[in-house]
C-alpha cells in the first residue's frame, strides 16, 4: 500500500508505560492506630454521643438536689453519674493517645482535662468543696458546639477591651465613692460610712435595684440636692460605661466572625490554587504525550494526507 514507507511494513510504535500505582504508605503499626483512633474520638457520631451523655449527666447532677429524688432513687443516680464519669475518662484516654503533646496545646482539649480531673479528685474532708464542682462537667457542651465555642472565643478576644473600660468605671468609682463618703457619710454611715460602704452603695446604684425609693429619696431627705449626685452617676456609670462593654463585646463577636469567615475564604483559595496547578500540570503531561505520538506517527508514515480540493471544474458531456 502507498504512503506505508519503503518497505511496506509497520515500525513497531513505543507503547507509553502505564502510571505506576502507588505505593501504599506503609506505617508502624503504633501510627496506624493512633490515626484509627483519632478518626474514631473525631467523628461526629462520637460527638452527638458525647454531647448526649454530658447533657444526661447534667439532669442527674440536678436531679441529686433533690432530697426526695435521692431517697428513692439516690443510689441509681450515683451509680449511673460514676459510669458517666468513666466514659468521660476513656474518652480523654483516647484523645491523649491520638494527639499526644498536641492535645495540650489545644485550650478546649485542657479545659475537658481539668474538668474530668476535678470529678476524680475524691469529694471528702478539705476536698468536700469540689464536689459541687462537679457540674462543671456540663461546661464541655461548649467544647462540642462550634456556635457556643465561637461566643466563647469572642468573649475572650474582648477581655483587651473590657479590661480598659473597668479601669475606667473603677476610677469613676472611687471618684464618686470619695465624694459620697464626704457628703453622706455622716447623715447615712450604713450606705456611706466609710469608701468601702459607699462603693457597695454606688454599685447597687449603678444597677438601678431599689436605687431611688431606696437610696436616692431617703439621702434627698436630708440632702436635698443629692438628685444631682445620682443623676449625674447613673448616667456615666450606668448608660455610658454599660453600653461601651456591650459595644466592646458586639464589635468582637463580628471581628471575630469575620477572622473565621477570612480563614475559610483562604483555605478555599488555597485548596482552589492546588487543583488548578494539578490540572496545569496534568493537561502539560497530556499535550506532552499527544506530542510524543504525533511524532512517532509521523515517523511510521501515518499521518492521513490532507485532503486537497480542486479549483478546476469539468464541463458537461
Amino acid at each position: 500500500m502507498p504512503g506505508h514507507g519503503r518497505s511496506g511494513k509497520l515500525p513497531k510504535i513505543r507503547a507509553f508505560p502505564p502510571t505506576p500505582a502507588p505505593m501504599p504508605d506503609v506505617q508502624p503499626e503504633s501510627r496506624s492506630l493512633r490515626q484509627r483512633t483519632g478518626d474514631f474520638v473525631a467523628d461526629s457520631r462520637f460527638q452527638r454521643l458525647i454531647l448526649a451523655l454530658i447533657i444526661v449527666n447534667a439532669v442527674i447532677l440536678g436531679l441529686e438536689t433533690s432530697p426526695s429524688v435521692m431517697a428513692s432513687v439516690g443510689d441509681t443516680l450515683r451509680a449511673v453519674d460514676q459510669v458517666l464519669l468513666a466514659v468521660f475518662v476513656v474518652e480523654l484516654v483516647l484523645r491523649l493517645f491520638a494527639h499526644r503533646a498536641a492535645f495540650f496545646r489545644d485550650p478546649w482539649s485542657v479545659f475537658d482535662f481539668v474538668v474530668v480531673a476535678i470529678a476524680l479528685i475524691p469529694a471528702s474532708g478539705p476536698f468536700a468543696v469540689l464536689r459541687a464542682l462537679r457540674v462543671l462537667r456540663v461546661l464541655r457542651v461548649l467544647t462540642l458546639v462550634p456556635s457556643m465555642r465561637r461566643v466563647v472565643g469572642a468573649l475572650l478576644s474582648a477581655i483587651p477591651g473590657l479590661s480598659s473600660i473597668a479601669l475606667v468605671l473603677l476610677l469613676v468609682f472611687y471618684v464618686f465613692g470619695v465624694i459620697a463618703t464626704h457628703l453622706f457619710g455622716a447623715a447615712f454611715p450604713d450606705w456611706f460610712g466609710h469608701l468601702g460602704r459607699s462603693l457597695y452603695t454606688l454599685f447597687q446604684v449603678m444597677t438601678l435595684e431599689s436605687w431611688s425609693m431606696g437610696i436616692s429619696r431617703p439621702v434627698m431627705e436630708e440632702v436635698p440636692y443629692a438628685w444631682a449626685f445620682f443623676i449625674v452617676f447613673i448616667l456615666f456609670a450606668t448608660f455610658t460605661m454599660l453600653n461601651l462593654f456591650i459595644a466592646i463585646i458586639v464589635n468582637a463577636m463580628q471581628s471575630f466572625s469575620e477572622s473565621e469567615h477570612q480563614s475559610t475564604v483562604e483555605a478555599v483559595e488555597q485548596v482552589g490554587q492546588s487543583i488548578e496547578h494539578e490540572i496545569h500540570a496534568e493537561v502539560q503531561s497530556l499535550r506532552q504525550e499527544l506530542g510524543e505520538l504525533k511524532a512517532l506517527l509521523r515517523e511510521a508514515g501515518l499521518t492521513a494526507p490532507r485532503p486537497t480540493v480542486s479549483t478546476s471544474h469539468e464541463s458537461p458531456t
